[in-house]
């Protein structure tokens, strides 16, 4: 905007200076050229009360060589004939006869060209009544004195106008465009997470406006943020009491190895519980930050999920693999997001395919990058699209699409994405890409690039 302005500015300031310019340096070469021969005309008429009085060769010499253009060389007189003499020439001669005798049968002055510049031919009437020409010759440089000068001093003006236009539409481009790239860098800014960014509400009318409302926005945007924070701390309160009678009710069933289980899965629902509203509630938008803080040892996180899963997994006689959590894994995510994306996507395994169907986990990482590859024998996933999108009301096989949702506002919360394809097991493969050095909520879609066909593991079954 800045630039467009100065180069709008400079045309019209040029476009000016051209209309101005050209005319007026035509108009200086013409004063310029009739200041010369009027030179020479009063040079000229110096002959004449001299030539009305007498005829004299001496006499007119001597009257030629008093003016300033005869001492210089650039003055003749052609007498006419008469009858006791020819016809008299006396000086420098340039002008040829053919144009003498024009001047004198016209009895005007005229001006013809010679070499090295012009002559100026004067008629005067004699007192025989016969016509004497006196010739002045106005060179080439006396034509053009001065002119250059002229030129170059209104190049100058020109230059100096055609600046002066550019600097002020600087001035004015600054003024018009930092507030608005401040309000594009704040928006960028609250897109990344950053919630306490303001825009200062300066600049012109438009931009102001758009300045306030802009700061309005943000402040709605962390009072609504607030909000969900504390309906969610809320919701998760209200499960407390059915999760106390839950407990009691499973404390009463006794031993074995189902009520042991039942009263385990009941303590971690309840710390679950917990932790969701502690999270709602302490975990406030910081200023200056992204949303997406902290991080955890994706590997830790993915072992105590599968050690978890896996005595379900057992008891439905589920062939479990797990690949690549040996060595420590660090990734954005906070703890309590990495560990329900991977309850959603393993939960998805237990509700959506038989017991028995085998599955597997797989973690690789790049170097900008973790994938996190869940892989089942089940029947697959027959819209992955529809699986993908949050409250599709149970139409994609009684699934409200909430566990997947969660997974994808994960991974995008990084920069990455989530993906559902096939698995080479014959049933459904979740990629989940975390970004590691992505910007948080940046949810560019990436070409999507087809995992390496990983061969069958020992244990695992197709289904």
């Amino acid at each position: 905007m800045r630039w467009a302005l100065i180069k709008v500015c400079l045309a019209v300031t040029g476009m000016v200076v051209l209309a101005f310019a050209v005319p007026l340096a035509l108009v200086v070469k013409e004063m310029a050229s009739d200041r010369a021969f009027s030179q020479a005309e009063r040079q000229a008429n110096a002959l004449g009360p001299t030539l009305s009085i007498t005829s004299d060769r001496e006499q007119l010499l001597q009257a030629v060589l008093s003016t300033e253009a005869g001492a210089d060389g650039r003055m003749a007189v052609h007498l006419p004939a008469t009858e006791d003499r020819a016809e008299l020439e006396m000086g420098q001669v340039r002008a040829d006869h053919e144009a003498v005798e024009i001047a004198r049968e016209l009895k005007h002055a005229g001006v013809i060209d010679v070499p090295g510049g012009s002559a100026f031919l004067q008629p005067f009437a004699l007192g025989s009544g016969k016509i004497c020409i006196v010739e002045v010759f106005v060179p080439e440089s006396e034509v053009g004195r001065g002119v250059a000068f002229a030129w170059l001093v209104l190049a100058g003006v020109g230059i100096a106008l055609v600046t002066g236009s550019v600097l002020v539409a600087d001035r004015l481009g600054v003024r018009m465009t930092q507030p608005a790239e401040r309000l594009a860098g704040a928006a960028q800014q609250l897109g990344r997470g950053s919630l306490d960014v303001r825009v200062p509400e300066e600049g012109p009318g438009e931009l102001r406006r758009a300045a306030e409302a802009f700061n309005a926005m943000a402040g709605q945007v962390v009072e609504l943020l607030a909000n969900e924070r504390e309906l969610a701390a809320d919701l998760s309160h209200r499960l407390r009491t059915p999760l106390t009678v839950l407990r009691l009710n499973a404390a009463s069933l006794g031993e074995g190895t189902a009520a042991e289980q039942t009263r385990s899965a009941v303590a971690h629902l309840e710390r679950e519980v917990d932790t969701i509203i502690r999270a709602a509630r302490e975990s406030r938008p910081r200023a200056g930050g992204p949303l997406l803080s902290g991080g955890c040892d994706a590997s830790e996180v993915i072992r105590e999920r599968m050690n978890f899963w896996a005595a379900l997994g057992e008891d439905e006689g589920r062939a479990i693999d797990v690949a690549g959590a040996e060595e420590p894994v660090f990734v954005p995510v906070p703890r309590a997001d990495m560990v329900a994306a991977l309850d959603a996507l393993l939960g998805n395994i237990f509700q959506h395919t038989p017991e028995g169907t085998a599955f597997s986990l797989d973690m690789h990482r790049s170097q900008d990058a973790v994938l996190i590859l869940v892989s089942d024998a089940g029947p697959g996933i027959a819209d992955p699209e529809a699986a993908l999108t949050r409250g599709n009301d149970g139409e994609q096989d009684g699934s409200t699409g909430l566990g997947l949702d969660i997974v994808r506002q994960m991974a995008e919360a990084t920069g990455g994405d989530v993906r559902v394809g096939s698995s080479v097991y014959g049933g459904a493969e979740i990629r989940v890409r975390i970004q590691l050095n992505g910007v948080p909520g940046d949810q560019t879609r990436r070409r999507d690039r087809r995992s390496p066909r990983r061969r069958g593991r020992p244990g695992v079954t197709s289904g």
